[in-house]
């Protein structure tokens, strides 16, 4: 078999195969014995037609039959001799044999491209690194969230005020102000004075009691188009804030015994949450400056079916609409992170084979163990999730992606930066409004 490869660009290939007769006629012989069995024909027992009357009568087809079989296998035997693996389905074109004669074919797909990296110097990898400065109010806002998410409501008879929730049911109208069929929302709840449409909901919604109908815009969407619609107000309530007392703290905080430590253990979640958040955009921009570095090459055929991969990952989803997919939207959206992470994909596996980067079973089973340590009355489902192999892997990768930032650390060039973050709350009120 004569193999000939064209490389078109860092990862389109071209193969040329030959294979001489010689080599296809044990298998041309056998594929003729397989299709004998096949074939009824009057006066000849099944499988027992002489071969010259076979030939005779079939060569076409059995030609057409052996091709489609012999390709692939042949294929095969190709990529094998010549170490590739395809990334894609390859196209074939090109396919020419008869009978007695010699096999040409010639199969173009595409290969993960070989890469090559840069030597690296200190400093070569610009980055950013925060420190984030928190405050009191930071441990505030989350006591607020945790009594908001233990709250009651509590009906209000004297009309709704600012901060109020109307309960109401939304007719939606057209714009000459008739009701539209079928586009009732029942039971909606509107925040006096929230939402984005602030003003005009405190406006329309102030005052409102049960059994009274205002008719207002709403907004539809994010792009913040409004709709008119007649609202009927079923029910007016307010937030009813838990207090911070005895309960309140072992309900929330079961290892907290007073105010005092309830709020130093709030402060230290907090300051491991904006720890965790400085330390994951340190190493996306570590990994973000080794791609612009190396700018990996890589095969639209990955992308695809990377994307083919997240579509079916939302089919299989249960998310409402998933049943009547825009394929093309998801596509689009995703574009760009699958590119990114088909680049890092790329320097990554380069990183590992360059520097025989590995993670041993036994960081695996430390790293459990110390998982378990954190969380001892979970020990028992933390050490039986592990069992399974793939989940093992996923702790594997983890450690693996860790080490692999660690080493690329020692070329950075960090640049230290503080952030306070009620600089981050101003900017949060700032987008909402």
């Amino acid at each position: 078999m004569q193999i000939n490869i064209k490389e078109k660009n860092s990862y389109s290939r071209e193969m040329s195969v030959h294979i001489p007769w010689d080599e296809l006629q044990n298998d041309f012989n056998k594929h003729v014995k397989h299709f004998n069995k096949k074939i009824k024909l009057p006066g000849f027992r099944p499988g027992k037609v002489p071969v010259k009357v076979l030939l005779k009568q079939f060569l076409p087809s059995i030609e057409a039959d052996f091709v489609e079989h012999a390709l692939n296998t042949y294929y095969l035997k190709a990529l094998k001799e010549k170490e590739l693996i395809p990334v894609n389905k390859a196209e074939v074109e090109k396919v020419d044999f008869h009978y007695e004669g010699d096999m040409t074919f010639t199969a173009k797909f595409e290969i993960e491209p070989e890469l090559i990296l840069p030597k690296l110097k200190k400093k070569s990898l610009k980055v950013q690194k925060t420190t984030y400065i928190h405050d009191a109010e930071d441990v505030d806002k989350v006591i607020h969230d945790l009594q908001r998410s233990h709250s009651t409501m509590e009906t209000v008879e004297d009309g709704a005020d600012e901060g109020h929730f109307v309960l109401a049911d939304l007719q939606k109208l057209d714009h000459t102000g008739v009701p539209i069929i079928g586009n009732k929302l029942e039971k909606q709840y509107l925040k006096v004075g929230g939402g984005v449409i602030k003003d005009e909901n405190l406006d329309k919604l102030k005052g409102a009691k049960a059994g009274d109908t205002i008719r207002m815009f709403l907004t539809e969407n994010e792009q913040g188009e409004k709709s008119e619609y007649d609202v009927s107000v079923i029910n007016v309530e307010k937030e009813v804030l838990p207090e911070i007392n005895e309960d309140f703290i072992k309900t929330v905080d079961p290892e907290a015994t007073t105010e005092d430590e309830f709020r130093a253990n709030l402060e230290k979640r907090i300051k491991d949450n904006y720890e965790h958040r400085s330390l994951d955009a340190f190493e996306r921009q570590l990994s973000d400056a080794m791609i612009d570095l190396v700018k990996p090459e890589f095969p639209p055929s990955m992308v695809d079916s990377y994307l083919d991969h997240i579509v079916e990952d939302v089919k299989q989803s249960g998310r409402p609409g998933a049943e009547n997919l825009d394929e093309a939207k998801v596509r689009e959206t995703y574009q760009s992170v699958a590119e990114r992470n088909l680049e890092w994909y790329m320097v990554r596996k380069a990183l590992i084979n360059e520097h025989d980067l590995k993670v041993t079973k036994q960081e695996v089973e430390a790293e459990i163990r110390q998982l378990v340590d954190r969380s001892p009355q979970h020990a028992q489902e933390i050490e039986k999730y592990y069992k399974k192999p793939s989940n093992r892997t996923r702790i594997e990768d983890d450690l693996l992606e860790k080490k692999i930032l660690d080493y690329l650390q020692q070329f950075a060039k960090i640049k230290e930066v503080e952030v306070k973050t009620k600089d981050l709350r101003q900017q949060e009120v700032h987008d909402h409004d």
